[in-house]
């Protein structure tokens, strides 16, 4: 085992270097490096199978990686079993044991070190009025509700008083309200113990509401590494626009100095050419979101001719969500865009009625065709009883 320390490694930072783990002919993590700051709140957000849970397994010592280092504090931990690292994890299944009360299972850990039963009671009472679960610390698990359950959890790691604190999907078996009330908690809570959280979720708005950063996964590697509002505004591929937030793509060939697409419905143009590889004559993909598409009733006779960043339709459906209204627009064919305006705003326009869309040439990302992105594009049609928040991803 390594018992290397890097130079000014900083309590609670934690150094993936090169890592990559493989299950068979399956390569799961693909020499993966990353750095996380102490006391900083960095989220691991993908898809299924994108190595995210894979990645956090490691930091944990669960699984050992098959190349590379990964230090924690500065030293490194590979062949370390997980109770000896300076981590504690926070399952999506809580694991409290049914006969024990709330406090018992709090204390077990440290029962289990055979921590001083005095200290032990100051700890776990701090660890519970943290979490707000002090007044139901003679309570058995099954009569706790599924948020306060996962408060418990959150007591039982933080107990421990790790450096960094991970988290493995925790709030995935909450329902939508108290899924979003748990989100607020905790960041209030990482924010009031400064230490190191590491936050797994496929969840984009659990992400982006959280996180000081955030590692968009794919295939094993990152996509991109950056603040929340760097990652919805300015995604680094056309992967990432597409898994972040919705957006309606048109694919097309790149003209003008690779400033525009021109697809069979429109020509997308954006306001200064792309870097990355965005040239003249190759298959590009450009995106627009959907807040930033106007709608304005048209006239019947309207037609589809392609036009510079504007399209006419039929509005097929809406939906209401709440403080936004959302419209899925069908174009020529079977091609769909979709359209979001704040409710107080929201244009007088009815399903079946033909719609005139436009947007700025300012909010056109423009990015090299990727078939294995997973992107929708408006070639996808979108069924109409599949239409929600979620429909276009």
């Amino acid at each position: 085992m390594s018992t290397a320390t890097a130079p000014g490694g900083a309590t609670g930072s934690v150094e993936i270097d090169r890592v990559t783990k493989r299950y068979g002919d399956q390569t799961a993590v693909d020499a993966l490096s990353l750095t996380i700051e102490p006391g900083e709140f960095i989220s691991l957000l993908g898809p299924s199978g994108c190595g995210k849970t894979t990645t956090l397994r490691m930091i944990a010592g669960f699984e050992q990686p098959d190349g590379g280092d990964i230090r924690i504090s500065g030293t490194s931990v590979l062949g370390r079993p997980p109770y000896k690292r300076d981590v504690n994890t926070v399952f999506q299944a809580y694991a409290l044991f049914p006969h024990m009360s709330v406090a018992e299972n709090v204390a077990y850990g440290l029962q289990q070190k055979r921590t001083p039963k005095a200290e032990i009671r100051e700890r776990v009472a701090d660890a519970l009025d943290l979490a707000q679960m002090r007044s139901f610390a003679d309570r058995k698990p099954t009569q706790l509700s599924g948020g306060q359950q996962q408060r418990v959890a959150l007591a039982r790691a933080l107990v421990n008083r790790p450096s960094v604190l991970l988290l493995d999907e925790p709030l995935g078996a909450l329902d939508r309200q108290l899924r979003e009330e748990m989100q607020v908690e905790l960041k209030l809570l990482q924010s009031q113990l400064g230490i190191t959280f590491v936050f797994v979720t496929h969840d984009q708005g659990e992400a982006l509401s959280m996180s000081d950063r955030i590692a968009i996964m794919r295939k094993g590697r990152i996509e991109q590494l950056a603040d929340p509002d760097s990652i919805y505004a300015k995604p680094a591929s056309a992967y990432v626009a597409g898994f972040v937030g919705q957006q309606n793509f048109f694919r097309g060939e790149v003209a003008g100095h690779g400033q525009a697409v021109e697809a069979a419905e429109a020509i997308v143009a954006a306001a200064a050419p792309v870097d990355g590889g965005v040239r003249a004559g190759a298959a590009g993909v450009a995106a627009v979101r959907p807040e930033f598409v106007r709608l304005t009733k048209a006239d019947a006779s309207a037609n589809g001719d392609r036009r510079v960043n504007a399209v006419h339709g039929t509005l097929l459906g809406v939906s209401h969500l709440g403080e936004t209204m959302q419209y899925l627009v069908q174009l020529q064919g079977d091609r769909t865009l979709i359209a979001r305006r704040p409710t107080p705003e929201a244009p007088a326009i009815a399903v079946g009625d033909r719609v005139a869309c436009e947007w700025e040439a300012a909010h056109v990302l423009l990015y090299p065709d990727d078939a294995e992105a997973g992107v929708v594009s408006l070639d996808d049609p979108v069924p109409t009883a599949a239409f929600s928040a979620e429909a276009v991803q």
